[in-house]
């Protein structure tokens, strides 16, 4: 088995460098996943022309055919929606990479005919194995933060609602082997396990065998340090395969790992090991856990807080208010967080987008230690930058920012526009620039004192803007700007405001920014007489769990 998994590590290290060049990143925002659809079209078209000059191949031929044609017809129902789902939006690019390397397998001459015609078309794209990797860690995701069932996901299931069609035998598979591939081993085995349950469901050929599941499943179990368990899978691989390559040589691989262990709580009285953790998580654990209930909702602020929030409408700031008043609702005191309501109109939101769509790249976060922007796998979503010289509907939008806000916009950056990808999120973080490190906005504009962030979307599910020091969670509405301090009055940073984006369980989640720095703000909001540190810990009361309420 050594063998053959320094083998498999070459191949993935050779395939992930030649896919890595390509760089497409479409799993980084839904907007980009969209044109995959008319890549379907295309192969369902030319799937069409060769059925009929290839009438022996029509077996395997039409099974793909008719499952491209029925999950186009359902996603052209509601696109944003179909392709909101992470389980569709994994299928559609396993459709476009793995299912369609099965076809060339099946009928060299004909797919390499389809895949030769279809690159040729203008505006056709096609995923790459980084999107399907992409996918895959999408779905995980969500499974980890919202507590999903690898069976309900598999049946198209999210938290209870159906939104898709059922998963195949060979999706499952191809997902555990993706996320093998990327050592996480648990993960990964859940997959293996469902695939093989499809599988033995299924009776219709596979370009895997159930050796091969049962392999992925054994070989997993050990290198999660459970060497018994994969002693035991591999000899019911040999009860359905007796001639397989490997099995009889990873038996004794595994005794040999067992008997090392005895040895060693023999001589040393230790436990024998756990499974290891096989993702290198960058949060505490309680920070994770705060973190992941945010975003279920699960979580409510303290009836101390809670009783003083009021909701108003806003006259002050600006002339024009006193005849067309914003809603506006206190979600937190002290830090204030406040959402203000129908502050963007749609007519300005599809412009917002169409502006932004050509200019999308991958959102990158900012490196402590050189200052410079790059992405990272916990901040998963495409953005772009907009002026407000480029357009008035632009202009017009940073204008009502100052007037509800009531600050200067003389240093704000320009807007920020992103949209999230299959299970987007951003963990937790700071907006402001903390002491001692190099940021990538500068210093002659000061600090980031202050955040607009605008709902330009509905989303189904998911997708909360939680704050992890204070227990609260925003649930997008559409239409809406959230906003909230950044530094405390002298200017330091408050480690209370640090948020999330949580991952987007069902829907396309767009937010637009606006970051507001200190220059200009120095009249509008003067220093006090008390100095506040940034490491200052403010008295925060502990949120509750809503199940106690």
């Amino acid at each position: 088995m050594w063998s053959h998994t320094k083998a498999l590590y070459i191949s993935c290290v050779i395939i992930s460098e030649l896919w890595l060049c390509s760089r497409a990143e479409l799993f980084t925002a839904i907007s980009d996943v969209e044109p995959l659809l008319e890549t379907h079209k295309r192969i369902i078209d030319d799937l069409h022309y060769y059925i009929d000059k290839e009438e022996t191949r029509l077996q395997v031929l039409k099974k793909h055919l008719n499952m491209y044609k029925q999950e186009h017809v359902k996603a052209l129902e509601d696109v944003p929606n179909y392709l909101g789902n992470p389980v569709n939006a994994f299928t559609l690019i396993k459709r476009l990479t793995t299912d369609l390397d099965y076809i060339e397998d099946s009928i060299k001459k004909g797919t390499e005919y389809i895949k030769n015609i279809t690159m040729t078309h203008e505006g056709v794209k096609y995923p790459t194995l980084e999107d399907l990797t992409g996918a895959a860690q999408a779905l995980t995701r969500l499974q980890d933060t919202y507590q999903l069932e690898v069976s309900e996901l598999a049946e198209g299931k999210l938290n209870g609602v159906v939104y898709s069609t059922p998963m195949s035998a060979s999706d499952c598979y191809e997902l555990g082997r993706a996320l093998y591939i990327e050592m996480d081993y648990t993960n990964a085995l859940s997959w293996m396990m469902e695939a093989l349950r499809k599988y033995k469901e299924e009776n219709e050929p596979h370009p895997f065998s159930e050796g091969d599941i049962l392999e992925y499943i054994s070989f997993a179990h050990h290198l999660l340090g459970d060497s018994r368990t994969a002693m035991e899978w591999t000899k019911k691989l040999l009860e359905v395969d007796p001639k397989h390559p490997r099995a009889r040589g990873n038996i004794s691989h595994y005794q040999k790992a067992i008997d090392e262990s005895l040895k060693k709580r023999r001589e040393t009285g230790e436990e024998e090991e756990k499974p290891k953790r096989t993702k290198v998580d960058v949060l505490s654990e309680n920070e994770r856990l705060s973190y992941e209930a945010l975003c279920r909702g699960e979580m409510k602020i303290p009836p101390e807080i809670a009783m003083r929030l009021k909701c108003r409408y806003l006259t002050e700031n600006h002339p024009f208010l006193k005849i067309a008043p914003i809603k506006m609702e206190q979600m937190y005191i002290k830090p204030d967080i406040i959402i203000f309501h129908e502050v963007i109109y749609d007519d300005e939101i599809e412009h917002i987008k169409e502006l932004s769509k050509p200019r999308f790249r991958r959102a990158t976060v900012h490196d402590p230690t050189t200052g410079n922007r790059v992405p990272a796998q916990y901040r998963i979503s495409k953005s772009a930058w907009l002026l407000d010289e480029e357009s008035p509907i632009v202009a017009r939008v940073s204008r009502r920012v100052r007037d509800f806000t009531g600050l200067s916009l003389e240093s704000a950056e320009e807007l920020q526009v992103v949209n999230y990808g299959i299970g987007g999120h951003y963990e937790p973080h700071y907006d402001f620039g903390r002491k001692g490190e190099q940021t990538s906005f500068g210093e002659s504009n000061g600090n980031r004192i202050a955040t607009v962030l605008f709902y330009m979307s509905e989303v189904a599910q998911g997708g909360a803007t939680v704050f992890t020091e204070l227990g609260l969670s925003l649930f997008p509405v559409h239409r809406a700007a959230a906003f909230w301090l950044n530094l405390h009055p002298s200017g330091e940073g408050d480690l209370a405001t640090r948020h999330a984006a949580c991952p987007v369980l069902q829907g396309s989640k767009w937010v637009s920014n606006k970051w507001i720095h200190q220059v200009g703000q120095e009249l509008i909001k003067p220093c006090d007489l008390e100095y506040q540190e940034e490491g200052i810990i403010r008295q925060i009361p502990k949120p509750m769990p809503k199940s106690l309420s």
